[in-house]
């Protein structure tokens, strides 16, 4: 899934120092899933993560004279706390930008037992029908994409199905990044647990179905009223296909099929940053959910972008 903090940090850096405060900005803007507290920092690897400070809090007087400001509510404690707003702008019109659909596109509803599971463009559906028409076929309209009888009628059937298409288009080339990762299909995450079926991390895009994931800000909290809240960030892989070298969160992964929020949440807390699953139980704690939906990825021909839907 695409990095919200990626997304916000990444283009130009010079406003990731004007942060004030980040607690409140992790909790209103970009905290998706889990927020790792932590009393202290010593146990995570400095190598790969650093630092930024907040500003301290200007406070008006006849030399520095108050400014119309954004007020955020922080849901950490009872205080109302400020953000420049040119800094404001700046992160929404980050966020804008992940969530971005063009208006001169039509768009294909992928239909399941009367149920609109994702999106795409006619091209990728036509492909999909082209490379199997038993298992994808068009609907009553060429306005929607469904399967066919020989995908059958349950979650592993179907599955199956899906998985032998999408594995074709994988050796063709034209599905890349392939991780043997299964996401579940499903129109909310109360519905993850009983999917309609289950396909491949990578060609989840393809098919325009919603992605869960979880993201985590790691906070570090000050002791005392004299200190700042402090935050870790991650900078990813120069290798990485999506966003290389950009800002991070401290640990951010898809929500694969078969584990829990909370599985997910320790599991990607050791893989990405080294953090003991007893830390993570000690500091973590629920923040709120965002969502969005982009148009784009790599495209085939054109009008073969992908619908890319996140939560």
């Amino acid at each position: 899934a695409t990095s919200i903090a990626a997304a916000l940090f990444g283009v130009d850096r010079r406003y990731v120092n004007k942060i004030m405060p980040l607690y409140s900005l992790s909790s209103s803007l970009i905290a998706m899933g889990m927020m790792l507290l932590m009393k202290s920092a010593s146990s995570f690897a400095p190598h790969r993560l650093q630092f930024i400070r907040q500003m301290s809090r200007a406070v008006p007087s006849h030399h520095n004279p108050q400014r119309v400001n954004v007020r955020v509510y922080s849901s950490l404690d009872n205080n109302n706390l400020w953000y420049e707003p040119s800094l404001m702008d700046h992160m929404l019109f980050r966020i804008n930008e992940c969530n971005h659909v063009p208006n001169d596109i039509n768009l294909v509803d992928f239909v399941v037992d009367g149920e609109k599971l994702g999106k795409m463009t006619p091209k990728v559906a036509n492909r999909l029908c082209n490379t199997s028409p038993s298992i994808f076929q068009r609907g009553d309209s060429d306005s929607t994409l469904t399967l066919g009888k020989s995908a059958g009628d349950t979650p592993k059937s179907r599955t199956k199905a899906v998985a032998s298409v999408m594995e074709e288009l994988r050796d063709s080339g034209y599905i890349t990044g392939w991780r043997d990762e299964l996401y579940p299909v499903a129109n909310n995450f109360d519905q993850v647990s009983s999917p309609v079926f289950l396909i491949e991390r990578a060609a989840a895009s393809l098919l325009g179905v919603m992605e869960y994931g979880v993201h985590i800000n790691g906070l570090v909290m000050p002791e005392d009223d004299n200190q700042e809240v402090q935050m870790w960030m991650a900078r990813r892989s120069k290798t990485k296909s999506k966003f290389p070298s950009f800002l991070d969160h401290i640990v951010a992964g898809g929500q694969p099929a078969g584990l829990t929020l909370m599985d997910n949440v320790i599991k990607e807390c050791e893989e990405e940053a080294g953090i003991p699953e007893e830390l993570t139980m000690r500091g973590i704690k629920p923040a709120g959910v965002i969502s969005y939906e982009s148009y784009g990825g790599r495209l085939k021909e054109e009008g073969e972008g992908v619908m890319n839907r996140v939560v």
